[in-house]
């Protein structure tokens, strides 16, 4: 037994320096740790060794297989070095400027942004900006969002656990951090700080707990517009609404209003769009964002009077928007990170 060991192991380490490929080293191995490899064969072979005899062959056969596994690891670590180097060609001079000479490009995303923060500055938005950790009440009882509204639950939102502290979010009242659900939030923030007239949009990262799939993820993006004013109507909303839509999707798009409902709004729309230039998607109703008249009971609740003042708010989806200006089918190639796709915007 110890001579078909010691045979053994001279053999792996006569043959492991001339394995170059993964398939060499794959068939090879099979030779002598596989199911009917040699090692394997030997150490079934214990149950013939005098009883005497196993403790010091069962620690013989222990250390040889170890070897052996030391062997096959530097064995598979050259080989991918090699396929590697195979791959990359000659090695590189960290001295030399870089061979991609493309130009960094923004991201899709932050460009679709950009534009949209263009647009709405056009006609005299400012760009307000909110935290991302937000509470109950700026992102929930502000808004008129009931105790009791599916929204709250903590199937739907991410809340922090009760003992978290952030120094640089302010309460309004005793209540749970959460990571804020949309971009409203920031509504409520700047009419607490400023006095109307405030017209605004809030782009920015939101939270929820969704299924990640095509259409779907628990990390997106929105833009929030607001307009406080003394006799703001619906006629102000939608002619807002459809200079936005003809400024992205181009001349000939229209758009139409449902009746919807949120809490923060009343009365509430969803907003669909058709548009002539959208190759397939030409000239097809799509639903595109949310808006409405600012409810009374928010108004109050940032002290404001809802006799004196009025107002209307919409929120869209960047993603959204951007997946349908680039005609691409699934939100998750915004997160992927995959150079193919991104460099397509640059």
């Amino acid at each position: 037994m110890e001579d078909t060991l010691e045979s053994i192991l001279a053999e792996v380490r006569a043959k492991v320096p001339e394995l170059k490929t993964r398939a060499a080293f794959e068939a090879f191995k099979a030779t002598i740790s596989g199911p009917k490899g040699s090692l394997t064969q030997a150490a079934k072979g214990m149950g013939k060794v005098p009883a005497a005899e196993r403790p010091a062959m069962g620690k013989l056969i222990n250390r040889t297989k170890q070897e052996v596994e030391a062997l096959w690891t530097a064995s598979l670590a050259a080989i991918e070095e090699r396929e590697l180097r195979l791959k990359l060609g000659p090695p590189i001079d960290p001295t030399l400027p870089s061979p991609d000479s493309s130009p960094a490009a923004r991201h899709p995303l932050t460009q679709i942004r950009q534009e949209m923060n263009a647009i709405f500055r056009k006609i005299g938005f400012t760009v307000a900006e909110g935290p991302e950790l937000e509470t109950e009440w700026f992102c929930f009882d502000a808004l008129n969002t009931p105790a009791d509204h599916p929204a709250r639950d903590v199937q739907d939102t991410l809340f922090m656990p009760s003992e978290v502290k952030a120094a640089n979010v302010t309460k309004h009242q005793v209540e749970r951090y959460i990571l804020r659900t949309h971009t409203s939030t920031v509504q409520i923030r700047t009419l607490l700080r400023e006095q109307p007239p405030v017209r605004i949009i809030a782009p920015g990262r939101v939270f929820r707990r969704d299924t990640v799939d095509a259409t779907h993820s628990a990390n997106f993006h929105q833009l929030e517009g607001l307009y406080v004013d003394r006799a703001v109507t619906v006629k102000d909303l939608k002619s807002v609404l459809d200079y936005f839509v003809r400024e992205v999707f181009g001349k000939g798009a229209k758009t139409r209003l449902r009746p919807s409902f949120f809490p923060f709004t009343e009365p509430s729309f969803e907003m669909d769009f058709m548009s002539p230039n959208l190759g397939k998607l030409s000239n097809k109703w799509m639903e595109i964002m949310g808006c409405g008249m600012v409810d009374p009971n928010v108004l109050t609740s940032v002290n404001l009077d809802p006799d004196r003042w009025s107002g209307y708010a919409f929120g869209m989806g960047i993603e959204r928007i951007a997946m349908i200006v680039h005609g691409i089918d699934d939100i998750r190639h915004f997160y992927a990170s995959d150079l193919r796709f991104l460099k397509q915007f640059a």
